[in-house]
């Protein structure tokens, strides 16, 4: 139904667009995931001002040119999304309703988008902690000030500690993070939609009923996948092992693991659901072949 060469090039720009609005939000969230107790930062807001008065405005956004190469990721999630439900609905007579075919989408395009784009991560995650010391200093003795050379340091120092299997360092854990996150924004994505649509008049546009699902999908995801996302973060940072990990943060946090980066993780989600729903449902209206732009209710 769609021209794919308008719908892929617009959705890659659109996700640039996005990163570069939410990236300081992701940094934050990072840095508040892998310090211990309150060591750097006390907040959300606390960590902004100290970045911005110790780094710079552009502290806010190391390592921000290396995770751009994720949006062959991006692209790649959203060809396997739209790709699993559309043979859900055509193959299959068991998962007719849209809200568990959004579910299983959602959890299968981010096997592959996270198979694509860890290495990636992994790499960004340690530019966005350099501040923090987390790379022992004997390794690096002194990262250099150019970031293409900060970032060959920290492939190196990757590479030397566990050969390739360094940047695929919490694959698992991160499939048990992204992937149920995934599957469950689609799945409460569907459900706020179809809500909405009851509560609300007819004549209201479509997207803009889209636009307020996104947030609150968002929202309840990252509520429920805190914890999985500040575990999946600190083993990637530190190299150590899923049990060895959860272990240490209890230790340091006990049930403050249920809220540890959430206030940057929040803003993240909510600011990157609006976002990227108004510009996807917007592009997918765009990229409409002529004679199916009547069908479709904007």
């Amino acid at each position: 139904m769609m021209d794919k060469r308008k719908y892929f090039s617009l959705g890659a720009v659109s996700g640039i667009a996005i990163r570069a609005l939410v990236y300081p939000f992701s940094l934050i969230k990072t840095r508040l995931q892998v310090q211990r107790h309150h060591s750097s930062y006390n907040s959300l807001f606390d960590a902004f001002r100290k970045i911005v008065k110790m780094e710079g405005f552009k502290g806010l956004y190391r390592g921000f040119l290396i995770s751009n190469f994720t949006i062959v990721s991006q692209i790649s999630y959203i060809g396997a999304y739209e790709a699993a439900r559309n043979y859900l609905v055509n193959n299959t007579v068991y998962f007719q309703d849209q809200k568990i075919r959004s579910f299983i989408a959602g959890g299968f395009a981010s096997l592959v988008g996270q198979t694509a784009v860890l290495p990636i991560d992994i790499v960004t995650q340690h530019l966005q902690v350099i501040n923090l010391r987390r790379i022992p200093s004997s390794e690096i003795p002194l990262l250099p000030k150019s970031k293409i050379d900060q970032t060959r340091a920290i492939v190196k120092y990757l590479y030397k500690q566990n050969g390739v299997r360094a940047f695929y360092k919490g694959y698992f854990t991160s499939l048990a993070t992204y992937a149920p996150s995934s599957a469950l924004w689609w799945f409460f994505y569907d459900i706020y939609c179809t809500e909405l649509d009851l509560q609300f008049p007819t004549w209201v546009p479509r997207l803009t009923l889209q636009c307020l699902a996104a947030p609150l999908g968002g929202a309840t995801t990252t509520i429920i996948m805190t914890p999985m996302d500040a575990i999946r973060a600190r083993i990637q940072v530190e190299n150590k092992k899923f049990i060895e990990t959860t272990k240490n943060l209890w230790a340091e946090e006990r049930f403050g693991i249920l809220t540890k980066g959430l206030s940057a993780r929040m803003v993240q989600s909510i600011l990157f659901s609006f976002l990227t729903i108004l510009s996807y449902e917007s592009i997918k209206r765009w990229s409409l072949l002529e004679e199916y732009k009547a069908l479709v209710r904007w």
